[in-house]
C-alpha cells in the first residue's frame, strides 16, 4: 500500500508545479499577466479544495479502492486532454478538474496513513510527502527537456498518463476498509469536535497560500525582479522543493514527538528567510529558494498528521477539512501576490510571502497552546 501511495504523491507533486514551470509558454501563449498566472493556479486550488473536503466524508463511509482509481483516472484524462492552442477559460476548466482529481486521492492517502499509524502517522506521512516534493522537484526539469523538443503542453499529457498507470496499479493493492461509525450526535457537539482543527486550518491556508505562490512566481521573479533568465526561475522552482524535500527527510532525524512547535520554528524561519532574502535581494535565486524551502518543508505533513489525531472519530474529514482550508489559501495567496506583484512590483510581491510565512507560525503557537491546555485538562 506505502508503495502506491509513494507513487501516486510523486505525480501529486508534478501536477502542484506544472503550471508554475511551464509559465513562459502558457504567458507566450495567452499573454498573461501576473494577476492571470495566479488565477490559473488559483483553478488548480480550487479544484484541489473541493476534492480534498469532499473525499474525507467519503473515506469515512465507502470502500477505498474505487474511490482512489477514478480519482487518479479523473486527474489523467484532465491531463491528457490539454492541447496547444487552448483559450483562457479551458484551461481554468482542465486546471480546475485536474485540482479535483489529485485533491481527492490526497485526502485518501492522507487518512489511510493516519488510520494504519495513529499517533506515530507523522513521520509515514513525511516519508510519503517526500514523495510528492520529489515529484515537484523533477518536473520543471522534465518540462523544460519535453519544452525543448515539442510544445510545452505534453508535459501535462505526460503526467496524465502516469496517473492512469497508478490507476490501474491500484486496482491490484488492498486498502483498509472504513472504520465502523459510532452513533451522530448533536450537531451542535459534531461542531465542537472540530474545534482544535481551526488553528491547524489556518497554517494549512498560509502554507499552501505560500508554496504555490512561491512556485508559480519562482519565473516572474526570476526575468522581471532580477533580470534572469526564464532556465533560472525554472531552476528555482526546483531548487524550492529540494529543499522542501530536505527539510521533510531533515525532520525524521529530530527526536521525540513531532508537535506544533516544529512548526511555529518553521514559519519564523521561513519569514526571516524570505524576508531577508527577496525584500534584499541577498544571494543567488537558487540559494534562496532552496533554503526556503528547507525551512518549510516539515510544516504539511506534521499538521496533516496533527489534524487526522485532532478528531479521532473522523480522521478522513479531518484530513479533507485541513487539506481544503489549505487549498483555499492555495486560491486566494497566489491571485492577491500577483495583484500586489502588478501594483508595486515583482519583487515585492513575491517578498509579502513573509508575511502569510509570519501568520502560520502565529497559528501554529495558538494550535500548541490549545494543544497544552487539552492535555492539562485530561490530567487527574
Amino acid at each position: 500500500m506505502l508503495a502506491l501511495c509513494f507513487g501516486a504523491f510523486l505525480c501529486f507533486g508534478m501536477v502542484l508545479v506544472l503550471i508554475g514551470a511551464n509559465q513562459p509558454g502558457l504567458e507566450a501563449e495567452l499573454g498573461l499577466d501576473l494577476a492571470g498566472s495566479g488565477l490559473l493556479v488559483s483553478a488548480l486550488s480550487a479544484g484541489l479544495g473541493v476534492g480534498v473536503v469532499a473525499a474525507g466524508p467519503l473515506f469515512d463511509r465507502f470502500p477505498r479502492r474505487p474511490l482512489f482509481t477514478g480519482s487518479t483516472l479523473l486527474a489523467g484524462v484532465a491531463l491528457i486532454g490539454v492541447e496547444p492552442g487552448m483559450p483562457f477559460t479551458r484551461w481554468l476548466l482542465h486546471a480546475a478538474l485536474f485540482g479535483l482529481g489529485i485533491g481527492l486521492y490526497d485526502t485518501l492517502i492522507n487518512a489511510v496513513v493516519v488510520q494504519r499509524y495513529g499517533e506515530r502517522a507523522a513521520r509515514p506521512m513525511i516519508v510519503l510527502h517526500a514523495a510528492a516534493t520529489l515529484g515537484a522537484v523533477l518536473a520543471p526539469l522534465g518540462a523544460e527537456w519535453i519544452a525543448a523538443r515539442a510544445h510545452y503542453t505534453a508535459s501535462f499529457v505526460w503526467v496524465g498518463w502516469a496517473h492512469v498507470a497508478v490507476s490501474a496499479w491500484a486496482l491490484c493493492v488492498p486498502l483498509p476498509a472504513p472504520p465502523q461509525a459510532g452513533p451522530a450526535g448533536p450537531a451542535r457537539q459534531r461542531a465542537l469536535d472540530f474545534a482544535p482543527l481551526l488553528p491547524l486550518a489556518a497554517v494549512a491556508f498560509c502554507y499552501v497560500g505560500v508554496e504555490a505562490a512561491a512556485t508559480v512566481f519562482a519565473v516572474p521573479y526570476a526575468t522581471g525582479g532580477l533580470g534572469l533568465a526564464a532556465h533560472r526561475g525554472q531552476l528555482g522552482i526546483s531548487a524550492f522543493w529540494l529543499g522542501l524535500l530536505a527539510g521533510r527527510l531533515g525532520v525524521l532525524a529530530l527526536r521525540g514527538e513531532l508537535a506544533e512547535r516544529v512548526l511555529v520554528v518553521a514559519g519564523l524561519a521561513a519569514a526571516a528567510v524570505l524576508a531577508a532574502g527577496a525584500g534584499l535581494a541577498l544571494g543567488p535565486l537558487e540559494l534562496l529558494l532552496g533554503v526556503f524551502g528547507l525551512a518549510l518543508g516539515s510544516v504539511y505533513p506534521v499538521m496533516i498528521a496533527l489534524a487526522g489525531q485532532s478528531v479521532p472519530d473522523a480522521r478522513g474529514t479531518a484530513a479533507g477539512l485541513a487539506a481544503g482550508a489549505g487549498a483555499l489559501g492555495g486560491f486566494f495567496v497566489p491571485w492577491l501576490t500577483g495583484a500586489l506583484g502588478d501594483a508595486l512590483g515583482v519583487r515585492l510581491g513575491f517578498a509579502s510571502l513573509a508575511l502569510w510565512c509570519a501568520a502560520m507560525a502565529a497559528a501554529a503557537w495558538v494550535a500548541a497552546r490549545a494543544t497544552s491546555r487539552s492535555r492539562l485538562g485530561s490530567m487527574p
